[in-house]
């Protein structure tokens, strides 16, 4: 088909001249090189200054160029709507990986095609990050090979952000390398032939669009205008590992490796990040335990479990369904393969001695010696973990505001005249972009901070627990989960102790490795349970989903939910927000008002993108109201087994005193001087108490295990 042409850039002509791309494009998806079929690299070193249009051009047939717009061109470049039939961006094969002799991924294949938008989930530690820097070429493989078009770029996040004293647009600008050196040589050049090309190249490439381009990704990620002419090095390492992202974005690179992206981002910046990755116009592999982010952003789920890799389309929700159809089927084939066995195995074992049977009972021999094993599924669940009860009820209103102003210097207060209530109850999550001072908030209720003016009532008895990731680095990195709770629970019994460090989600394992060799999840968990620690009223969590992966928010989402305390929350996690917060509040222009939308408004409001998504959602989700009432009457149902805990408890503390007492009357020399039989009977009643004490100490151990697995039901 030849090329039409057009003059006005028209839908028709771009469709064609893409058309006539595709077919210049080799078998595995690359552009034809020199009028021949192209290559498929194994790690080919990127080449940032060889785009495919620059490429395309050079391939088509003489004669006149079809006109069109430059922002018509830019559509054709970046377009994900007219993709070429089979073109493949990626090819894992018979890949191994292995890390400080720990075995990640075994033999795994993955075959990506060009465009796909593709969330990279998985358990933390099983190996996610290392094939992002395998596919890099920045970590060896000890099998197999990872195969990419020739010429593709590959962009990730810089592990280290930008610290210079250029600004923020221009570091984000130089990211488009073969822009940046363009306009390089335009200054220099002196062939007018060469000026004309330089000149073409920039037009065909959108150059003069670039500082629009990179302003709007800037504002997107959180910069406004008078932030994005400041220097990096102005920024603290968060806000700079944005510019970071910012700058990968707008290079625009054929494979976009995002991992964790939203780490570093508020509520307001992971929304217009999902918005901006749904609409991307390459090929993504994300890594993300962002619920929301993989059913909204990405098409398709690559699943790396048992070492293996397994590509579903859809997103993460419907990635969840089928997983959980096939384990269920795999488990039913497996059940009857069991079966069958044992009835060939019976046959053979009955009648292979027999003459008349002989024959078939060696053709059932043979048939279970072809029988291949279906194996059974590993379901590695994560443990639950729960907050304490509050220690004592207060009253509404917990705290109250009338006025208040706060700040960190006199004078100039980050908030102003606020006018609040939170009662008992309540589950707030607060919205607002990253400055606003949602911290601010958090530190005032917390009584880290003070009103400068106005009043501030707190209930008599008020316990408030804060955690913020910050905090992490207030653990000691020496000693175990176990050694931290110990510090706390000085006189408890080490069963009691183990039990209390359960409710973490900690194994037993876990909970006798030195905090520093935890993971981060790990140690999220460790942190939270110990900020919880008294059973607080009001419970405070900012930013507690980072280092959890997607089963850890679930578990999170379902302790916030029977906590019967209060709760605030900051996060960028849309999914734990819905799930848990019954109301929000807006910090906005230095005040805290309620919010009278939903989520599903906010994002509209913060991204100018209304979804129909809401109608499905109020349909397929219980209320949150309802959950915690349902919760309530577990834990109604469940008190008289938690009175018998307590008087269990109550009466192991009254035989560890006992036991305290003869103890220290056997250590009496005197005991044994004067009345011999008295010391004889003290050490026989003192063996009796240990061996009610571990019965009922087994005892408690049980029911405690019962009356979590009926809260957690």
């Amino acid at each position: 088909m030849g090329l039409r042409h057009t003059r006005d850039g028209s839908l028709s002509g771009l469709i064609l001249e893409q058309n006539y791309l595709c077919r210049q494009r080799g078998s595995r998806g690359n552009l034809a090189e020199d009028e021949g079929e192209g290559e498929i690299a194994d790690h080919g070193p990127p080449n940032a200054l060889a785009g495919n249009w620059f490429r395309a051009v050079r391939l088509l047939p003489s004669g006149p160029r079809p006109h069109m717009s430059s922002a018509a061109r830019r559509w054709l470049l970046r377009s994900a709507d007219l993709p070429c039939k089979s073109p493949l961006m990626l090819i894992i094969n018979d890949l191994t990986l292995r890390m400080a002799g720990r075995l990640l991924l075994d033999h795994a294949s993955l075959t990506l095609p060009a465009g796909t938008k593709a969330g990279l989930v998985g358990r933390n530690g099983t190996g996610k990050t290392t094939l992002f820097k395998a596919i890099t070429g920045d970590f060896p493989s000890e099998t197999g090979s990872i195969s990419l078009p020739k010429n593709t770029r590959i962009g990730q996040v810089a592990q280290e952000a930008p610290g210079t004293e250029e600004p923020l647009i221009e570091i984000v600008l130089k990211a488009d390398v073969e822009r940046q050196a363009l306009l390089e040589e335009e200054k220099t050049a002196t062939d007018p032939h060469r000026i004309a090309e330089i000149h073409t190249r920039l037009a065909d490439i959108d150059a003069h669009s670039a500082e629009s381009r990179a302003a709007t990704i800037l504002a997107g990620l959180g910069f406004d205008d008078a932030a994005q002419k400041r220097p990096a090095s102005s920024f603290s390492g968060g806000w700079r590992m944005r510019v970071a992202l910012a700058a990968v974005l707008f290079s625009e690179p054929d494979l976009l490796l995002l991992d964790e992206p939203t780490n570093y981002l508020d509520l307001e910046g992971t929304l217009w990040l999902e918005n901006y990755v749904s609409k991307y116009p390459h090929t993504v592999l994300l890594i993300s335990h962002d619920r929301d982010l993989l059913n909204r952003a990405v098409n398709s789920i690559v699943h790396l479990d048992q070492k293996k890799l397994t590509f579903w389309r859809g997103g993460y929700d419907q990635f969840e369904r089928q997983l959980t159809e096939q384990r269920e089927l795999q488990e039913k084939s497996r059940a009857k393969q069991e079966a069958q066995r044992k009835h060939m195995e019976s046959f053979v074992e009955r009648f292979r001695a027999k003459a008349s049977k002989a024959r078939q009972a060696q053709s059932r021999l043979k048939a279970l010696e072809k029988l291949k094993p279906i194996a059974a599924v590993v379901n590695d669940t994560v443990r639950p973990f729960s907050f304490p009860e509050p220690v004592k009820t207060v009253a509404s209103p917990i705290v109250a505001l009338n006025g208040v102003n706060v700040g960190y210097t006199e004078g100039n207060p980050v908030l102003k005249k606020m006018t609040l209530r939170i009662d008992a109850d309540d589950r707030i999550a607060l919205l607002g972009a990253n400055g606003n001072g949602k911290s601010t908030f958090a530190k005032l209720l917390a009584g880290r901070l003070k009103p400068e003016t106005g009043s501030m009532t707190i209930a008599p008895g008020l316990k408030v627990a804060i955690f913020a990731q910050h905090q992490l680095d207030d653990l000691r990195p020496e000693e175990s989960a176990y050694e931290h709770v110990r510090r706390l629970m000085p006189d408890a019994p080490e069963a009691k102790v183990r039990a209390r460090v359960a409710q973490f989600g900690l194994s037993t394992e876990k909970m006798n490795t030195a905090a520093k060799d935890l993971s981060g999840g790990e140690k999220a968990r460790l942190l939270m349970g110990l900020s919880a620690f008294e059973g607080p009223n009001l419970f405070i969590l900012d930013e507690p989903t980072n280092h959890l992966d997607i089963d850890s928010r679930e578990s999170l989402i379902h302790a916030l939910n029977d906590f019967p305390g209060a709760v605030i929350l900051i996060s960028h996690d849309r999914h734990l927000l819905e799930a848990t917060a019954d109301r929000l509040w807006l910090v906005k222009d230095g005040a805290v008002n309620p919010y009278d939308g939903d989520l599903e408004d906010y994002k509209t409001l913060v991204t100018g993108v209304s979804s129909n998504r809401r109608e499905q959602k109020e349909a397929d989700k219980a209320s949150k109201a309802d959950r915690r009432r349902e919760a309530a009457q577990r834990r109604a149902a469940l008190e008289p087994l938690a009175k018998e805990i307590r008087a269990t408890e109550a009466l192991m503390d009254r035989i560890r005193k006992r036991i305290d007492l003869i103890e220290d009357e056997l250590a009496n020399p005197a005991v044994y001087e004067k009345d011999p039989s008295t010391a004889t009977r003290l050490a026989k009643e003192r063996s009796q108490l240990a061996h009610t004490l571990a019965l009922n100490e087994d005892k408690w151990l049980a029911m405690s295990a019962e009356y979590e697995e009926g809260i957690a039901e």
